[in-house]
């Protein structure tokens, strides 16, 4: 529901709420698709970040387990690139390899970033970009 909600916001583009709450809902759906174990909400978000100028930003994270304890961390994020295509188009937006992933959706003015921290545990992390306050 939150998805069609941002996309009926005109031409001036979301704000950092609509915007927060697309992002929440996409790595809410990430999570479920991914079938991941014992999901923690780390950063609920629901506020604003100033950025200045009157804008603001919303983030939201969380963690979850894998069922194979063994699977290590570039792994685990390359598990969650390929689940969150089915989720909404994310485009790369930097890939180090061994490393955090970041993705940006430029029509939502979100980004995520996949930073599993060891074997079997997933992290992923968003925020949106400066957008006008809530």
């Amino acid at each position: 529901m939150a998805l069609l909600a941002v996309s009926g916001c005109g031409d001036g583009g979301p704000t950092a709420a609509e915007a927060g709450e697309t992002l929440k809902s996409h790595i809410t759906e990430l999570m479920e698709e991914s079938h991941v174990l014992d999901v923690r909400i780390t950063d609920s978000g629901g506020r604003d970040i100033p950025c200045g100028e009157g804008k603001a930003k919303r983030t939201f994270a969380a963690t979850a387990r894998d069922s194979a304890a063994q699977r290590d961390p570039d792994g685990l994020n390359t598990y969650l690139l390929g689940a969150l295509s089915s989720v909404a188009p994310y485009r790369i937006a930097e890939d180090r390899g061994n490393a955090p992933i970041k993705l940006a959706n430029d029509e939502y003015k979100t980004v995520i970033i996949l930073e599993s921290p060891g074997d079997g545990r997933y992290g992923v992390r968003g925020e949106t970009e400066c957008l006008p306050a809530s």
